[in-house]
Protein backbone atom coordinates (compact mmCIF):
# COMPACT_ATOMS: atom_id res chain seq x y z
CA UNK A 1 0.00 0.00 0.00
CA UNK A 2 1.01 3.11 -0.84
CA UNK A 3 0.14 6.35 1.54
CA UNK A 4 -0.21 9.51 0.08
CA UNK A 5 0.93 12.20 2.27
CA UNK A 6 1.02 15.39 -0.39
CA UNK A 7 -1.13 14.86 -3.89
CA UNK A 8 0.90 17.41 -5.72
CA UNK A 9 -0.33 19.87 -8.12
CA UNK A 10 -2.31 17.26 -10.28
CA UNK A 11 -0.79 13.50 -10.02
CA UNK A 12 -3.52 11.04 -11.39
CA UNK A 13 -3.10 7.13 -12.26
CA UNK A 14 -3.26 6.62 -15.72
CA UNK A 15 -2.29 3.41 -18.08
CA UNK A 16 -2.74 3.39 -21.70
CA UNK A 17 -6.18 4.41 -21.58
CA UNK A 18 -9.69 3.06 -21.97
CA UNK A 19 -9.79 1.77 -25.67
CA UNK A 20 -13.05 0.96 -27.55
CA UNK A 21 -15.19 3.73 -25.51
CA UNK A 22 -15.31 6.30 -28.11
CA UNK A 23 -18.45 4.89 -29.77
CA UNK A 24 -20.40 6.31 -26.39
CA UNK A 25 -18.81 9.84 -26.46
CA UNK A 26 -15.56 8.64 -23.58
CA UNK A 27 -12.19 9.50 -24.92
CA UNK A 28 -9.00 7.01 -24.31
CA UNK A 29 -7.70 9.65 -21.56
CA UNK A 30 -4.83 7.34 -20.27
CA UNK A 31 -1.39 8.83 -19.79
CA UNK A 32 -0.28 12.01 -21.87
CA UNK A 33 2.67 10.63 -22.97
CA UNK A 34 2.35 6.97 -23.13
CA UNK A 35 5.87 6.19 -24.56
CA UNK A 36 7.59 7.59 -20.99
CA UNK A 37 4.89 5.38 -19.02
CA UNK A 38 6.19 2.15 -20.79
CA UNK A 39 9.39 3.04 -20.26
CA UNK A 40 8.77 3.65 -16.35
CA UNK A 41 6.81 0.52 -16.34
CA UNK A 42 9.72 -1.71 -17.74
CA UNK A 43 12.19 -0.59 -15.53
CA UNK A 44 10.71 -2.09 -12.90
CA UNK A 45 9.52 -5.03 -14.60
CA UNK A 46 6.31 -4.23 -15.11
CA UNK A 47 3.43 -4.61 -18.03
CA UNK A 48 4.16 -1.76 -20.44
CA UNK A 49 0.44 -0.62 -19.77
CA UNK A 50 0.78 -1.39 -15.73
CA UNK A 51 -1.58 1.54 -14.06
CA UNK A 52 1.37 4.37 -12.74
CA UNK A 53 1.48 8.12 -11.55
CA UNK A 54 1.01 10.61 -14.33
CA UNK A 55 2.58 14.37 -12.31
CA UNK A 56 2.23 17.39 -13.65
CA UNK A 57 4.40 20.54 -13.04
CA UNK A 58 4.45 19.94 -8.59
CA UNK A 59 4.61 16.00 -7.76
CA UNK A 60 3.27 14.40 -4.40
CA UNK A 61 4.48 12.93 -1.24
CA UNK A 62 4.17 9.38 -0.59
CA UNK A 63 5.20 6.63 1.92
CA UNK A 64 5.70 3.13 1.39
CA UNK A 65 4.27 0.51 3.33
CA UNK A 66 6.67 -2.24 2.15
CA UNK A 67 9.84 -2.44 0.45
CA UNK A 68 9.32 -2.08 -3.97
CA UNK A 69 10.82 -0.68 -6.85
CA UNK A 70 9.73 2.38 -8.34
CA UNK A 71 11.40 4.32 -11.37
CA UNK A 72 10.73 7.97 -12.45
CA UNK A 73 10.98 9.08 -16.52
CA UNK A 74 9.84 12.39 -17.26
CA UNK A 75 10.41 16.22 -16.37
CA UNK A 76 13.55 16.95 -14.11
CA UNK A 77 11.85 16.59 -10.67
CA UNK A 78 13.14 18.25 -7.18
CA UNK A 79 13.16 15.03 -5.91
CA UNK A 80 14.09 12.93 -2.60
CA UNK A 81 13.50 9.39 -1.49
CA UNK A 82 14.06 8.66 2.72
CA UNK A 83 15.55 12.32 2.63
CA UNK A 84 18.58 11.50 0.02
CA UNK A 85 18.38 12.87 -3.63
CA UNK A 86 16.49 10.30 -6.02
CA UNK A 87 17.90 9.04 -8.58
CA UNK A 88 15.72 9.12 -12.24
CA UNK A 89 15.38 6.76 -15.30
CA UNK A 90 16.51 3.87 -13.45
CA UNK A 91 14.77 1.39 -11.12
CA UNK A 92 15.11 2.44 -7.22
CA UNK A 93 14.61 0.25 -4.38
CA UNK A 94 12.36 2.09 -2.08
CA UNK A 95 12.69 0.76 1.72
CA UNK A 96 9.25 -0.31 4.09
CA UNK A 97 8.08 2.90 5.18
CA UNK A 98 10.37 5.10 3.54
CA UNK A 99 9.06 8.28 2.18
CA UNK A 100 9.27 9.72 -1.77
CA UNK A 101 8.62 13.38 -2.28
CA UNK A 102 8.52 14.60 -5.45
CA UNK A 103 8.81 18.49 -5.75
CA UNK A 104 8.79 20.69 -8.27
CA UNK A 105 8.86 19.60 -11.91
CA UNK A 106 11.38 21.69 -14.19
CA UNK A 107 12.47 21.40 -18.08
CA UNK A 108 8.94 19.75 -18.93
CA UNK A 109 5.58 19.74 -17.82
CA UNK A 110 4.91 15.66 -16.84
CA UNK A 111 6.44 12.71 -15.48
CA UNK A 112 5.58 9.39 -14.73
CA UNK A 113 6.03 7.03 -11.42
CA UNK A 114 6.03 3.55 -11.88
CA UNK A 115 5.84 0.96 -8.82
CA UNK A 116 6.74 -2.49 -9.64
CA UNK A 117 3.26 -4.73 -9.59
CA UNK A 118 1.46 -1.83 -10.46
CA UNK A 119 -1.34 0.31 -9.28
CA UNK A 120 -4.00 -2.07 -8.40
CA UNK A 121 -7.34 0.18 -8.01
CA UNK A 122 -10.36 -1.26 -9.49
CA UNK A 123 -10.48 -0.55 -13.42
CA UNK A 124 -13.48 1.24 -14.93
CA UNK A 125 -14.36 0.55 -18.38
CA UNK A 126 -11.26 -1.74 -18.50
CA UNK A 127 -8.64 0.89 -17.63
CA UNK A 128 -7.10 2.27 -14.10
CA UNK A 129 -6.68 5.73 -15.87
CA UNK A 130 -8.50 8.84 -14.61
CA UNK A 131 -10.45 10.73 -16.67
CA UNK A 132 -10.81 14.11 -15.45
CA UNK A 133 -12.43 16.09 -17.72
CA UNK A 134 -15.53 13.23 -17.82
CA UNK A 135 -14.96 12.56 -14.00
CA UNK A 136 -14.45 8.72 -14.59
CA UNK A 137 -11.95 6.05 -13.41
CA UNK A 138 -10.72 5.16 -10.14
CA UNK A 139 -10.13 7.38 -7.22
CA UNK A 140 -13.69 8.48 -8.38
CA UNK A 141 -12.35 10.06 -11.14
CA UNK A 142 -10.42 12.47 -9.78
CA UNK A 143 -7.12 13.86 -8.86
CA UNK A 144 -4.80 12.48 -6.07
CA UNK A 145 -5.68 13.71 -2.85
CA UNK A 146 -4.00 13.77 0.79
CA UNK A 147 -4.56 10.90 2.34
CA UNK A 148 -5.46 8.39 -0.76
CA UNK A 149 -4.30 5.26 -0.38
CA UNK A 150 -2.98 3.10 -3.39
CA UNK A 151 -2.50 -0.36 -3.30
CA UNK A 152 -0.85 -2.64 -5.74
CA UNK A 153 -1.96 -4.68 -8.32
CA UNK A 154 0.40 -7.48 -7.30
CA UNK A 155 3.61 -7.85 -5.37
CA UNK A 156 6.46 -6.92 -8.16
CA UNK A 157 9.76 -7.04 -8.34
CA UNK A 158 11.97 -5.89 -6.05
CA UNK A 159 15.88 -5.33 -5.49
CA UNK A 160 18.18 -4.87 -2.62
CA UNK A 161 20.87 -2.85 -4.56
CA UNK A 162 20.21 -0.19 -6.72
CA UNK A 163 21.17 -1.11 -10.21
CA UNK A 164 23.96 1.38 -11.87
CA UNK A 165 22.53 1.26 -15.67
CA UNK A 166 20.19 3.98 -16.57
CA UNK A 167 18.03 4.76 -19.96
CA UNK A 168 19.39 8.12 -21.41
CA UNK A 169 16.63 10.72 -21.65
CA UNK A 170 16.84 11.41 -25.20
CA UNK A 171 15.26 10.84 -27.82
CA UNK A 172 12.25 10.38 -25.06
CA UNK A 173 12.61 13.68 -23.03
CA UNK A 174 12.43 16.90 -24.79
CA UNK A 175 14.07 19.41 -22.90
CA UNK A 176 14.89 22.44 -25.10
CA UNK A 177 13.77 25.33 -24.92
CA UNK A 178 12.00 25.55 -27.89
CA UNK A 179 9.27 23.02 -28.73
CA UNK A 180 8.63 21.74 -32.17
CA UNK A 181 5.65 19.77 -33.00
CA UNK A 182 5.62 17.91 -36.63
CA UNK A 183 1.97 18.06 -38.23
CA UNK A 184 0.26 16.61 -41.32
CA UNK A 185 -2.14 19.01 -42.92
CA UNK A 186 -5.99 18.51 -41.90
CA UNK A 187 -8.64 18.26 -44.24
CA UNK A 188 -9.57 22.06 -43.55
CA UNK A 189 -5.94 23.41 -44.22
CA UNK A 190 -6.58 24.06 -47.38
CA UNK A 191 -9.28 26.36 -46.00
CA UNK A 192 -7.25 28.84 -44.36
CA UNK A 193 -6.03 31.95 -46.28
CA UNK A 194 -2.70 32.03 -47.40
CA UNK A 195 -1.19 33.86 -44.83
CA UNK A 196 -2.61 32.19 -42.02
CA UNK A 197 -1.26 29.01 -43.53
CA UNK A 198 2.28 30.91 -43.66
CA UNK A 199 1.80 31.74 -40.34
CA UNK A 200 0.87 28.44 -38.89
CA UNK A 201 4.56 26.85 -39.72
CA UNK A 202 6.18 30.09 -40.12
CA UNK A 203 5.35 32.13 -36.91
CA UNK A 204 6.21 31.45 -33.30
CA UNK A 205 3.36 30.31 -30.67
CA UNK A 206 3.07 29.74 -26.62
CA UNK A 207 1.30 27.63 -24.68
CA UNK A 208 -1.39 29.21 -23.19
CA UNK A 209 -1.89 28.88 -19.52
CA UNK A 210 -5.52 27.30 -19.85
CA UNK A 211 -4.28 24.29 -21.83
CA UNK A 212 -4.90 21.02 -19.64
CA UNK A 213 -5.28 17.39 -20.35
CA UNK A 214 -8.50 18.08 -22.93
CA UNK A 215 -6.37 20.34 -25.05
CA UNK A 216 -2.94 22.28 -25.27
CA UNK A 217 -4.22 25.92 -26.56
CA UNK A 218 -2.07 28.07 -28.63
CA UNK A 219 -1.27 31.66 -28.38
CA UNK A 220 -0.08 33.43 -31.12
CA UNK A 221 -0.62 35.00 -34.92
CA UNK A 222 -4.81 34.44 -35.49
CA UNK A 223 -5.86 32.31 -38.09
CA UNK A 224 -8.83 32.81 -40.64
CA UNK A 225 -10.38 31.53 -42.73
CA UNK A 226 -10.83 31.86 -46.57
CA UNK A 227 -14.49 32.03 -46.04
CA UNK A 228 -16.50 31.04 -43.18
CA UNK A 229 -17.29 27.17 -43.21
CA UNK A 230 -20.65 25.32 -42.56
CA UNK A 231 -19.68 22.25 -40.52
CA UNK A 232 -21.14 19.24 -38.81
CA UNK A 233 -19.69 18.23 -35.88
CA UNK A 234 -16.62 14.65 -36.71
CA UNK A 235 -14.78 12.39 -35.26
CA UNK A 236 -11.42 14.24 -33.63
CA UNK A 237 -8.79 12.34 -31.64
CA UNK A 238 -5.45 13.19 -29.58
CA UNK A 239 -3.58 15.10 -31.44
CA UNK A 240 -6.16 16.83 -33.92
CA UNK A 241 -5.38 20.74 -33.98
CA UNK A 242 -8.76 22.43 -34.39
CA UNK A 243 -9.48 25.85 -35.13
CA UNK A 244 -12.00 27.75 -32.80
CA UNK A 245 -13.61 31.35 -33.68
CA UNK A 246 -10.77 33.24 -31.36
CA UNK A 247 -8.27 31.97 -34.12
CA UNK A 248 -5.95 30.61 -31.77
CA UNK A 249 -5.30 26.96 -32.11
CA UNK A 250 -6.36 23.79 -29.95
CA UNK A 251 -4.52 20.88 -29.71
CA UNK A 252 -6.74 18.31 -28.50
CA UNK A 253 -5.11 16.07 -26.24
CA UNK A 254 -5.64 12.50 -24.62
CA UNK A 255 -8.75 13.74 -22.64
CA UNK A 256 -10.29 15.29 -26.25
CA UNK A 257 -13.89 14.88 -27.01
CA UNK A 258 -14.60 12.48 -29.39
CA UNK A 259 -16.34 14.60 -31.71
CA UNK A 260 -15.79 18.52 -32.69
CA UNK A 261 -17.47 20.67 -35.26
CA UNK A 262 -14.44 23.66 -35.40
CA UNK A 263 -12.16 23.16 -38.51
CA UNK A 264 -9.76 20.70 -38.32
CA UNK A 265 -6.49 22.35 -39.77
CA UNK A 266 -3.76 19.92 -38.92
CA UNK A 267 -3.35 16.90 -36.99
CA UNK A 268 0.23 16.00 -34.74
CA UNK A 269 2.29 13.33 -35.44
CA UNK A 270 2.27 10.44 -33.20
CA UNK A 271 5.82 10.56 -32.82
CA UNK A 272 5.51 14.24 -31.21
CA UNK A 273 3.09 13.45 -28.47
CA UNK A 274 6.19 12.82 -26.08
CA UNK A 275 6.69 17.16 -27.11
CA UNK A 276 2.93 17.72 -26.38
CA UNK A 277 2.72 15.87 -23.09
CA UNK A 278 5.91 18.27 -21.99
CA UNK A 279 4.89 22.07 -22.57
CA UNK A 280 4.50 23.75 -20.51
CA UNK A 281 2.50 27.24 -19.66
CA UNK A 282 4.45 30.01 -21.50
CA UNK A 283 6.42 27.50 -23.63
CA UNK A 284 7.43 28.70 -26.90
CA UNK A 285 5.82 26.45 -29.77
CA UNK A 286 7.10 25.87 -33.32
CA UNK A 287 4.83 24.08 -35.59
CA UNK A 288 6.73 22.21 -38.65
CA UNK A 289 4.30 20.83 -41.72
CA UNK A 290 5.30 17.30 -42.55
CA UNK A 291 4.45 14.77 -45.66
CA UNK A 292 3.22 11.57 -44.53
CA UNK A 293 5.97 9.89 -45.56
CA UNK A 294 7.83 11.36 -43.16
CA UNK A 295 5.33 10.88 -40.20
CA UNK A 296 5.45 7.18 -41.12
CA UNK A 297 9.33 7.26 -40.95
CA UNK A 298 9.16 8.63 -37.37
CA UNK A 299 6.91 6.30 -36.29
CA UNK A 300 8.74 3.28 -37.37
CA UNK A 301 11.94 5.11 -35.97
CA UNK A 302 10.03 5.67 -32.53
CA UNK A 303 8.69 2.13 -32.26
CA UNK A 304 12.16 0.34 -33.15
CA UNK A 305 13.67 2.66 -30.43
CA UNK A 306 10.99 1.04 -27.89
CA UNK A 307 11.62 -2.17 -28.63
CA UNK A 308 14.95 -2.08 -28.29
CA UNK A 309 14.64 -0.07 -25.25
CA UNK A 310 12.25 -2.61 -23.69
CA UNK A 311 14.90 -5.79 -24.72
CA UNK A 312 17.90 -3.62 -22.94
CA UNK A 313 15.71 -2.77 -19.85
CA UNK A 314 14.37 -6.56 -19.62
CA UNK A 315 18.00 -7.86 -19.93
CA UNK A 316 19.80 -5.16 -17.48
CA UNK A 317 16.96 -6.19 -14.90
CA UNK A 318 17.41 -9.95 -15.20
CA UNK A 319 21.11 -9.00 -14.59
CA UNK A 320 20.41 -6.75 -11.83
CA UNK A 321 18.16 -9.48 -10.19
CA UNK A 322 20.77 -12.22 -10.00
CA UNK A 323 23.39 -10.41 -8.86
CA UNK A 324 21.15 -9.00 -6.19
CA UNK A 325 20.67 -12.40 -5.29
CA UNK A 326 24.29 -13.27 -5.52
CA UNK A 327 25.27 -10.70 -2.67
Amino acid sequence: MIRVLRAGLLSSVQDLGRLGQAAIGLSAAGAMDPNLLRIANWLVGNAAGAAALECTLLGPRLQFDRASLVAWCGADADATLAGAAFPTWRPVPVSAGAVLDIAALRRGARGYLAIAGGIGLAPVLGSRSVDLNAGLGPCAGRALRAGDLLPLASPGRSLRRAPTWSVAPAPWFDAGPLRVLRLLPGSHYPALAANSQAALSGEPFRVATDSNRVGIRLSGPALILREPLELISAAVTHGTLQLPPSGQPILLAAEHPTTGGYPRIAHLIDADRSVLAQCRPGDPVRLQLIAPEQAEQARRRRAEALTRIEDLVQRRLAASAQADEHN
